[in-house]
């Protein structure tokens, strides 16, 4: 098993990209966005693909691999951008906006996303959570301890625990484009739309930032 899954994440690595086994990521990645489900079957990604179904089994092992190749695709992009935005001499503050921003949009771009992390990380394999975990949970409350430290160092932000802001930034996310479902039987709420998703990102600024900022902070970085 953890051959196949370290196989399943070759598309990701540099060198490591595969034609046909994009076209599959592909093609889950358009259905899972169209269907608002990760509940696509291997015969429909291969008929949208245009690739044989048995070529999964070739390329990621199985429909798990797929998935956690598909996620690993989709971190990738962020976790590097979130080590450019740490080096840049900006302020930690204007480098929080930046990250609460980052984070809502990449939800948005792929709004399975957090459904495919519950999913890998509770109802998937024991290894599967293990990947999920080093490529997405940990590089990113890696940076939060980061941030923070910097944040902190620099008088800008109050002491704040990193697992804290973690579970309150992504859990906020989680809730918005998992718990929307819910939200829309209860009180007609519609889909996230690109302006919701505007809207939401100016929210949480000032939701976070004005919990964190120092009081000094607050008078010389109002949120517009």
């Amino acid at each position: 098993m953890t051959s196949q899954l370290n196989a399943s994440l070759s598309t990701r690595l540099p060198g490591g990209k595969n034609t046909t086994a994009e076209k599959l990521l592909v093609a889950a990645s358009e259905l899972m966005i169209e269907r608002s489900s990760i509940e696509v079957s291997l015969s429909d990604i291969a008929q949208k693909s245009g690739v044989n179904a048995a070529l999964v089994k070739y390329h990621f092992g199985n429909k798990d691999g797929l998935l956690l190749a598909l996620l690993a695709r989709d971190a990738a992009t962020e976790m590097t951008q979130i080590e450019y935005l740490l080096a840049q001499p900006i302020t930690a503050t204007a480098k929080l906006r930046l990250h609460i921003a980052g984070i809502i949009r990449a939800y948005h771009q792929f709004p399975y996303m957090n459904r495919l992390i519950h999913y890998l990380l509770h109802e998937s394999s024991a290894e599967a959570a293990d990947e999920v975990s080093k490529f997405f949970v940990a590089p990113l409350l890696d940076f939060h301890r980061r941030l923070l430290a910097q944040g902190i160092k620099a008088g800008e932000f109050r002491d704040i625990d990193p697992v804290l802001f973690y579970t309150s930034l992504i859990g906020a996310c989680d809730h918005l484009f998992f718990g929307r479902h819910a939200m829309s039987r209860a009180s007609g709420v519609g889909p996230v739309t690109d302006e919701v998703c505007r809207q939401y990102i100016r929210h949480m600024e000032a939701l976070i930032c004005t919990g964190m900022l120092t009081s000094g902070t607050e008078k010389t970085a109002a949120i517009p």
